[in-house]
């Protein structure tokens, strides 16, 4: 069970109770606690977060008209961001970024990334690569750029980083960010701190940030002590904060160690990072919607399928432009992930599986029909139709008829949302 779970449940088991009193409290804090040991907080963290729940929920009375489960919710939302550390928004402005950490943090797809968030932003970026240890570590980095579509630099077999970084910077001058990949080692040791130094001293850095990875949980805290007092660090990077049970082990101990988290990673794609939210996390934890997130997990998904949403809500819903909205769906990341940005986060696992599974096998169906039948759905009434789609994409021809059957249903929502100009007039203005 993760973090969000234990917590939800938690929750949830208190708004079934009929009295709130000590009792219960010490018994939601029980279950409070357990959830957060799982999660890797550390021991110290916890009895604190318990304590001040305790206080503010039996010393303090909830506002006029609110209930006592809903105050104690709110308690507690407020007690989980302040152990998460606070919220970041980053500046769009002209900076070089140094980046650090140790083997197995996810430093160097993080670097294209940072590149990807700033440049996508409207500030041109380039990413230098001074990792002359690890084997491969220049061709990786080179591969990442160009998908990020961000400038790169590298010498191929120089194994000084500080030279790699000065003559880097030259060569990127007109870029807006620039970003440095450095050295791992498996212990920050005396070796990785001289070349760090090395390398900061030539390339100038506006901002020191330290690469950890989640599922080291409160170690991140030790790391992140560490390399400060090595460096001086200005932030810490949180990266796959997607499949960790342990992110919040790692978020807690990384503010405890008073460096703040400025953004996390949330995924396998250049474009899954962003600014570190306190609320925004702790809300998804506690399955309240993120309206605000699914609009622009949305709106990337478009962008990146180069659709125009105005040609296609001009356009008749048809099976090519039912596939673009599959295609578009699919770019959106897990469906977990979109359950929980609606404020359904403990949606059924097999349930989302079958929705993923459901989605490739539509797609792969209407790929196996002709040009035609994309274009005018009434030609799949006609013999033979349906049992050559299914034969063609290696499906029954149950599964094509419930295609068929999904596909009316969104095209009578589709009409419907197409003919009332009231609705269409909000949901416009909504998107923007």
């Amino acid at each position: 069970m993760d973090l969000g779970e234990g917590l939800r449940k938690a929750l949830a088991k208190l708004t079934r109770s009929t009295i709130i009193d000590a009792k219960t409290i010490k018994e939601f804090n029980k279950e409070l606690q357990k959830t957060l040991l799982n999660a890797d907080v550390e021991v110290e963290l916890i009895l604190k977060f318990t304590k001040n729940i305790e206080e503010k929920a039996l010393k303090s009375k909830p506002p006029e008209g609110l209930a006592p489960t809903d105050y104690i919710t709110k308690i507690v939302y407020d007690e989980l961001v302040s152990l998460m550390g606070n919220s970041y928004v980053p500046e769009l402005k002209k900076k070089r970024i140094l980046l650090m950490g140790l083997y197995g943090s996810g430093k160097t797809t993080t670097a294209a990334k940072l590149a990807k968030f700033y440049q996508d932003r409207g500030l041109s970026a380039g990413v230098i690569c001074c990792d002359v240890v690890r084997p491969a570590a220049y061709e990786q980095l080179e591969m990442l750029a160009k998908q990020a579509n961000v400038a790169f630099f590298g010498i191929k077999g120089e194994k000084d980083a500080a030279k790699i970084a000065m003559e880097g910077l030259e060569k990127l001058k007109d870029r807006n960010v620039i970003i440095c990949d450095t050295s791992g080692r498996n212990a920050l040791d005396s070796e990785l701190i001289e070349e760090l130094k090395r390398v900061a001293n030539k390339f100038k850095p506006d901002e020191k940030l330290l690469v950890v990875s989640a599922d080291i949980g409160q170690v991140s805290g030790r790391q992140a002590r560490e390399f400060n007092n090595a460096a001086k660090l200005t932030g810490v990077i949180v990266t796959k904060m997607d499949g960790s049970g342990k992110g919040g082990g790692a978020l807690s101990a990384t503010a405890a160690a008073d460096v703040p988290v400025l953004f996390i990673g949330t995924g396998e794609k250049l474009s899954n990072i962003e600014p570190y939210n306190a609320n925004k996390f702790i809300g998804g934890l506690l399955g309240m919607p993120d309206i605000e997130g699914l609009v622009s997990r949305v709106q990337e998904a478009i962008n990146e399928a180069n659709i125009n949403p105005e040609e296609l809500a001009a356009n008749e819903l048809n099976f090519d432009t039912f596939y673009t909205q599959l295609k578009t769906m699919g770019k959106m990341g897990p469906m977990k992930n979109v359950f929980g940005m609606l404020g359904a986060p403990d949606v059924p696992k097999d349930m989302v599986e079958q929705s993923e599974d459901k989605l490739k096998k539509y797609k792969i169906i209407i790929g196996s029909m002709t040009k035609n039948e994309r274009k005018n759905e009434k030609l799949l009434h006609e013999p033979g139709r349906i049992a050559r789609i299914a034969k063609g994409s290696g499906v029954t021809e149950k599964d094509v008829r419930m295609l068929i059957s999904d596909f009316n249903k969104m095209k009578r929502l589709f009409n419907t949302f197409k003919n009332d100009r009231n609705i269409m007039k909000k949901f416009s203005s909504f998107m923007r």
